[in-house]
């Protein structure tokens, strides 16, 4: 069953590459609980089907990179980009995209939290394996607010000005 708005986050970890120690947290992968990192926060989550990806590099990252103050002036927390990729992948993917310190790149290595949010895409017979669906979801204080989930191949929804918009 897919996630929908009204829904609290289910529970479940995902890592993140973290590039300087501190905050409890050491240099390399972390696991975070969703439901802990989430709590008391306004996040907006946008997920895709991989790092380093055409479309997601080109247009989705950036697209968030460009809405970013305006997010945050609308009393967004945190963003988080979310994909079927693991930690060290999405580290040096956010480094690639000059986001570090601004978007937080969470992995779901082995898509066990992509299952339970109900957004896998299964990309297997194009030799990808099993990804996350495109899409975005404002989530507050652990319970979703908006979720714009993407028709196949498409990018007309869960993009940072849309997101923006329902901030």
């Amino acid at each position: 069953m897919t996630i929908k708005v009204g829904d609290r986050l289910p529970e479940g970890t995902v890592s993140e590459f973290i590039e300087v120690e501190g905050n409890g947290c050491s240099i390399g992968p972390n696991t975070f609980k969703v439901e802990e990192a989430t709590k008391g926060k306004k996040i907006a989550i946008f997920g895709l089907p991989g790092a380093f990806t055409p479309t997601c590099s080109a247009k989705h990252v950036p697209s968030y990179l460009d809405n970013l103050a305006g997010l945050k002036a609308k009393g967004v927390d945190e963003v988080w980009c979310f994909a079927v990729n693991d930690a060290f992948v999405m580290g040096a993917w956010a480094r690639d995209q000059k986001a570090v310190g601004k978007i937080r790149f969470m992995a779901d290595g082995s898509a066990d939290y992509t299952r339970k949010l109900g957004l896998e895409l299964d990309l297997n017979a194009r030799g990808l394996g099993m990804r996350c669906n495109r899409f975005s979801m404002l989530v507050d204080d652990g319970v979703v607010k908006t979720l714009n989930v993407e028709g196949p191949g498409k990018f007309e929804v869960s993009d940072g000005a849309t997101m923006l918009s329902q901030a």
